[in-house]
């Protein structure tokens, strides 16, 4: 396993940022498996990878920097630049396209574990990658830019209340269940690849959320290192809860979808982000549930978290699931 060492200054200076060129990577990286993890993903897929698809097809030599780049084991570290606080999607892209040559193919020769190809021996990959990005971001990222970014910080949210609750030992332990786990004695693992250890005591470490799932790491040693990890739970997939029908006809489609989705506690940001409702209408939504008895709020940290209470619990299992036409979603 891959493992980084961290002291107690470190980890306590570290954040969570976001990033539109992680997201876009991360998008990238869903484009190219074509796997979807959710009917929301499936949907975005069905939009998007025709348009995907022929553009590859019109470039051959960007098709195979994509399949050498996205490696089984190993990314090429050109292609995901280490996320900077603030950085907007150009900022970061125009990293890619000034990765240097020499250095790009030497990355993709690890990506492959083998020779590069002899259609990839040329100057011009970083330019290429920087314009496939580009690409994704425009017809794939930025139209869906503000819901996508209310969802990552509805994630922060959450780990933010997290450390508050658990530690942050909880925390990095649910960041890319499997991956991503605190051992002790200021070790932070960060995948399952055999690699040598990095002493990281005294750089910059920050945390990424994306929306698609998958994760990776990357840094620019020795001052800067990043672990990218997919948002989880609720917030992974927006559309994905469905609401009883008869949950839906007693208290409204749109209450019902906000209690239904407090299984597990929300901050009313995270509420926005997941049903797409505005913050007035979940406000309301959530005094009418506190009234009721239907759920309860706690303060974690800065945030306060809604869930719903055991009569919350007793009315949603009754109800039962959704079926047929007349069922509601969030």
């Amino acid at each position: 396993m891959g493992w980084w060492q961290v002291n107690a200054d470190t980890l306590a200076g570290s954040r969570f940022v976001l990033s539109p060129l992680a997201e876009t990577f991360a998008a990238l990286k869903l484009l190219h498996s074509a796997a979807a993890a959710h009917p929301g993903e499936r949907a975005w897929l069905d939009a998007h990878l025709p348009g995907y698809r022929d553009r590859l097809a019109a470039d051959p030599v960007t098709a195979r920097l994509v399949r050498a780049g996205l490696g089984k084991d190993w990314i090429a570290d050109f292609l995901t630049p280490t996320p900077r606080e603030g950085e907007t999607f150009a900022d970061g892209v125009a990293r890619v396209r000034a990765a240097d040559p020499g250095a790009a193919r030497a990355h993709l020769a690890v990506s492959l574990a083998g020779p590069l190809p002899a259609v990839l021996d040329r100057d011009d990959l970083p330019e290429r990658a920087a314009a496939l990005l580009a690409y994704v971001w425009t017809e794939a990222v930025s139209p869906d830019w503000d819901r996508r970014r209310r969802v990552l910080e509805a994630d922060v949210v959450a780990r933010t209340a997290q450390v508050s609750r658990g530690g942050w030992a909880a925390v990095l332990d649910s960041l890319r269940p499997g991956s991503t786990r605190w051992l002790g004695d200021n070790r932070l693992q960060v995948n399952l690849h055999e690699n040598p250890p990095r002493e990281i005591s005294g750089a910059e470490l920050v945390f990424v959320p994306v929306t698609p799932k998958g994760g990776w790491v990357s840094w620019e040693e020795p001052d800067r290192y990043a672990v990218v990890y997919p948002c989880a739970g609720a917030l992974a997939d927006p559309g994905g809860r469905t609401v009883p029908a008869s949950l839906g006809a007693l208290l409204g489609a749109a209450r019902a979808a906000v209690l239904v989705l407090l299984d597990s506690p929300l901050s009313t940001t995270q509420l926005v982000a997941v049903t797409g409702q505005g913050l007035g209408s979940v406000g309301r939504h959530l005094r009418v549930l506190l009234d009721a008895g239907l759920v309860e709020r706690r303060r974690a940290g800065r945030s306060v978290l809604y869930s719903r209470t055991a009569a919350g619990e007793v009315l949603v299992k009754a109800a039962g699931p959704g079926h047929g036409p007349g069922t509601y979603r969030s």
